[in-house]
């Protein structure tokens, strides 16, 4: 449940990739850079409502506003079906990304209720192998409902998914905050944990860190459908492209759940995240000797070995910026959720918006985004790399 609660963001974001041609078209826009903004603008949405979602759930429990969220989500997928304007689209988008907020930041809190250490680390690398089967997923069927339709066909079938979640949850989900963790909902104790968030060494850098990682993740996917089809003219294999990083990352993330429990979490995800910037740093050399534009199968190659990394980081560095916030863990979920999504979306989105018809913009953010999480981790870790604190992570 959790799974596919967290998928639902991913489901909105993967599922409009092969139609933002059409949908742009329909509403008179056509400069393809500019329909990047229809990814931008949900991401903002979901990254800005998490700061609200996290405490509400302290202090309401996990179920009612995750309820709330999951109607905002449906209601707006129907009205983005009908918008007859560019605008009122990216409202709708931004709207809809608001009450996919609550999947994501209360799913977080509601595991960090129930595991920790390690055993949370676990936890979310099954979690993120069953999420990242979206992005597998999503970009072929959304090529499916363009085939049998139009665009706002897309649309409808978020909003059937979404009131399955709805009530799924409602039936099924148990209330997991321990009556003695809830938080008063007042603008003092919101202030007040989120600078307990914010002094945690640990916590701060680790959320930094989960920022550039995701930034990667954002950069690449407004940029998915310029770079397979402008240069490399997959045409309708583009999905089949997409899926297969898909993979790549959902193997990753099986990987770290049955390593993490013998090598920790730091050690696993530092030694990822050596290698990962490692691999883009030789992908960009690579990059710059053929001026912009490799070969496809090197180029995949490539990307392929740097995404080998991503389900490792993305479940350890979640974990480790969340261990330490247990007690205040919606409000803790609420600003790893809102700086990771909407600083990913705003640096991201830099990447998408520089695209000059060569892949070297994206190649060059993914190693500049890579070396700052870098920097940010070994700062959260005093300098001294592959050290568990406790036997536990």
């Amino acid at each position: 449940m959790m799974a596919l609660l967290m998928a639902l963001n991913a489901l909105a974001i993967d599922i409009m990739l092969p139609g933002l041609q059409q949908i742009g078209a329909s509403l008179g826009v056509d400069e393809e850079n500019r329909r990047q903004f229809i990814v931008t603008a949900y991401v903002l949405g979901m990254g800005c409502a998490q700061l609200l979602f996290g405490p509400l759930s302290d202090r309401f429990g996990r179920r009612a506003p995750l309820l709330a969220g999951l109607a905002l989500y449906l209601v707006t997928s129907v009205f983005a079906a009908f918008v007859p304007s560019f605008a009122l689209m990216l409202f709708a988008r931004f709207v809809q990304g608001a009450g996919s907020a609550a999947t994501r930041v209360i799913s977080i809190s509601i595991i960090r209720d129930l595991y920790g250490g390690r055993m949370m680390a676990e936890v979310m690398s099954l979690i993120m192998m069953v999420f990242m089967i979206i992005p597998i997923l999503a970009p072929s069927i959304g090529q499916t409902i363009l085939l049998a339709g139009e665009w706002h066909l897309i649309f409808v079938f978020l909003a059937l998914f979404s009131a399955c979640m709805f009530v799924w949850a409602l039936v099924r989900l148990p209330e997991s905050l321990n009556p003695a963790d809830k938080r008063p909902f007042g603008l003092a104790s919101i202030a007040g944990g989120f600078m307990m968030v914010l002094r945690n060494r640990t916590a701060a850098f680790y959320i930094l860190a989960t920022t550039f990682i995701q930034a990667c993740m954002f950069g690449y996917i407004t940029s998915a459908q310029q770079i397979y089809i402008g240069i490399f003219d997959l045409g309708k294999l583009f999905p089949v492209a997409f899926a297969g990083l898909g993979i790549i990352m959902s193997f990753s993330a099986l990987l770290n759940s049955r390593l993490v429990g013998r090598f920790g979490m730091r050690r696993l995800s530092q030694a990822g995240l050596i290698i990962f910037t490692s691999v883009i740093g030789i992908w960009l050399a690579l990059d710059l000797a053929y001026d912009g534009v490799m070969p496809f199968w090197l180029f995949y190659l490539m990307f392929c070995l740097a995404w080998l990394q991503f389900g490792i980081l993305g479940a350890n560095f979640n974990s480790m910026a969340m261990e330490p916030l247990g007690h205040i863990a919606g409000i803790g979920s609420s600003v790893l959720g809102f700086t990771s999504t909407a600083g990913s979306a705003l640096i991201g989105s830099l990447v998408g918006q520089s695209f000059n018809g060569t892949t070297t913009p994206l190649i060059a953010g993914f190693f500049i985004f890579a070396i700052c999480a870098c920097i940010a981790t070994v700062i959260a870790e005093r300098g001294k790399l592959f050290r568990p604190q406790n036997p536990e992570v």
